[in-house]
């Protein structure tokens, strides 16, 4: 009789225990919400005091963006709590309960790496021994490799006649853009396309690339950049000819921030698109497009662009 008392003073105390973790569980996801719905307002007051609020404290376009990745945060915090909370009361799993959007098939060119999660037992509770598989239930959630600095090695071996001291044999040296230096053609695009397509200055990859123990100095970055511009003028130069033997051209301009040193602040700059699409006139020849830059949109800067371009068709028409 005792130990049955016991038993059951200890299951009671397991389920107190249980439910206060479950109730600490459920006041730390109902603080997390109160501080997300509190940041939200703090959003919500900045956007109405750019969108109302005097000259000097509006908000510029660009700068909206800004709040609204707070607020989507802010909004991650939230399903994030209210998910919590749900499965401390109810109990249960959350998996399927997911309000995140950019749902549908992710591209089929990605590698496929699979795992499989078997139950702990598959022997029927019946004793009538294992179980036969009847189905499955598969999901797809997008990974990610970090980005990893490796060394590239090479190695070109000497070979001699053991005979004779007169011949030996061994590779030439392959060619790089930068002689003698450390980076590969690889990384050296990486560098480019973060600085020019994802708008990463130097500084800031320096930044990114320190944290892997690889320390380097934007103006290294920025000479390897310019060592690659300077191998890659002559594609740009073969791309302007065949823009000016298209048989139409279009132009355009879009704005850009510039660096202002002198006064320590952004100017406006601009980005000329010189390009060339047949392929809705019949056209066989691939786009091409060339971008100039500019300290304005004034017309004789597409003057300024379109000169070479006149020179170029009165000698292809001549």
């Amino acid at each position: 009789m005792f130990a049955s008392l016991a038993q059951e003073n200890a299951a009671l105390k397991a389920l107190l225990a249980r439910s206060q973790s479950e109730l600490a569980e459920h006041r730390e996801a109902l603080a997390a919400s109160e501080e997300a719905r509190r940041r939200l307002e703090l959003i919500i007051d900045d956007l109405r005091r750019g969108r109302f609020g005097a000259k000097s404290e509006k908000l510029t376009p660009d700068q909206y963006h800004l709040p609204l990745e707070d607020v989507e945060i802010a909004q991650g915090v939230l399903d994030a709590a209210q998910e919590k909370a749900e499965t401390t009361i109810k109990g249960g799993s959350t998996a399927g309960r997911s309000r995140n959007g950019n749902r549908g098939q992710l591209p089929a060119h990605l590698p496929r790496v699979e795992r499989i999660i078997e139950p702990r037992s598959t022997q029927c509770p019946c004793g009538c021994g294992p179980m036969a598989m009847i189905g499955e239930d598969v999901s797809e959630r997008l990974d990610v490799i970090p980005a990893q600095f490796r060394v590239l090695v090479t190695r070109r071996p000497k070979y001699a006649c053991r005979r004779c001291s007169g011949a030996v044999a061994q590779a030439h040296a392959p060619e790089h853009i930068v002689p003698g230096g450390l980076p590969t053609e690889a990384l050296i695009a990486q560098v480019i396309v973060a600085k020019f397509g994802d708008h990463l200055p130097f500084y800031r990859q320096a930044e990114i690339y320190a944290r892997q123990g690889v320390v380097l100095d934007r103006a290294t970055l920025g000479a390897w950049a310019g060592r690659a511009c300077f191998h890659l003028q002559p594609i740009a130069d073969h791309m302007s000819r065949r823009l000016a033997s298209a048989e139409r051209l279009f132009m355009d301009e879009t704005t850009a921030p510039v660096l202002d040193p002198g006064r320590r602040r952004t100017k406006k700059g601009f980005f000329w698109a010189i390009a060339s699409d047949d392929r809705g006139h019949g056209g066989t020849d691939p786009p091409i497009v060339l971008f100039r830059y500019a300290p304005g949109r004034g017309g004789v800067h597409a003057e300024g662009f379109l000169r070479g371009y006149l020179v170029l068709l009165r000698h292809n028409f001549s």
